[in-house]
């Protein structure tokens, strides 16, 4: 099969030839039909956090293809099925997150494309309970950044708490931001999409925010100051800055919801430069 493979943190990625390889009895072997890029394969690639991949390793943590090969111990998963390969590879299943359904947060866990090779390959193996089906009809090409893209932001509007008749700011209408402010929308919530770019917000209209404000030629707390606040603010940009802007536009009780880390690891949101704890992963909000 051909696989793209990191071979080293300085160097590009390489085009190689391996042997398909063959499920464990718990995994199930999958042949890709689509895999999406997400920035963190781009990290990965590169060595940019302190815990780095084991060279060489194969990214990819959005995955989704057809399951051609079952391990002799699993059950629940059939040849022919399609799924999706996510980030959380496997986790320990017995820590306090995993037993609270924070798996995410499992200091034992295998990450896809990352400590397990992924998806930018003909053929994958993965944990058979990880994988998840995917409806055939919903092509793989939409599906695939669902399981990265889609699940963080889907995890983010979750944990804020966000409730009917609401609104909620949505910091950052790109590749993970149009998903949120969707998602938001789904959970009957009003949105205010913000964003510097007017193309990003002409398709945040398009999906149904109720306003727009474009930082930068405007004041984003001003302008949401004068529709009352939010109750929730989901940020999805690096610039410390937008962190603040997000805090500051918040209604008595409102929450921000971080999914991005800031640039140079550090926000004053709170009036005085606060380190934030680094963790590397995706498919997870901050």
């Amino acid at each position: 099969m051909r696989a793209a493979v990191v071979t080293g943190f300085d160097k590009p990625l390489e085009i190689q030839e391996l042997p398909v390889p063959e499920p464990e009895p718990y995994q199930v072997l999958v042949r890709i039909e689509a895999s999406g890029l997400c920035h963190t394969d781009i990290h990965a690639a590169h060595g940019d956090w302190p815990v780095k991949p084991s060279l060489p390793f194969t990214p990819g943590h959005e995955g989704v293809g057809v399951i051609e090969k079952i391990g002799s111990a699993v059950t629940g998963r059939e040849v022919g099925e399609r799924v999706a390969i996510p980030w959380l590879g496997s986790a320990c299943g017995t820590c306090e997150y995993c037993v609270s359904g924070r798996e995410n947060l499992c200091e034992s866990q295998q990450n896809t494309g990352y400590a397990l090779d992924g998806g930018h390959a003909e053929y994958a193996v993965a944990h058979a309970g990880y994988v998840v089906p995917v409806p055939q009809s919903v092509s793989p090409v939409e599906a695939a950044p669902l399981t990265c893209a889609g699940v963080t932001t889907y995890k983010a509007v979750k944990v804020s708490g966000l409730r009917p008749s609401e609104r909620a700011a949505i910091f950052g209408i790109g590749g993970l931001g149009h998903l949120a402010q969707q998602y938001a929308q789904i959970f009957g919530a009003q949105t205010i999409a913000v964003d510097v770019t007017e193309d990003k917000l002409r398709l945040a209209r398009e999906l149904g925010a109720a306003h727009t404000v474009n930082a930068a030629t405007g004041d984003p707390v001003a302008e949401i100051k004068a529709l009352g606040g939010v109750d929730v603010a989901v940020v999805l940009a690096a610039n410390p800055r937008v962190l603040e802007q997000a805090h500051a536009c918040l209604r008595r009780g409102g929450r921000l919801v971080l999914v991005s880390l800031p640039k140079d690891n550090a926000m004053s949101a709170f009036g005085r430069t606060t380190p934030c704890a680094t963790t590397a992963g995706a498919g997870s909000s901050r």
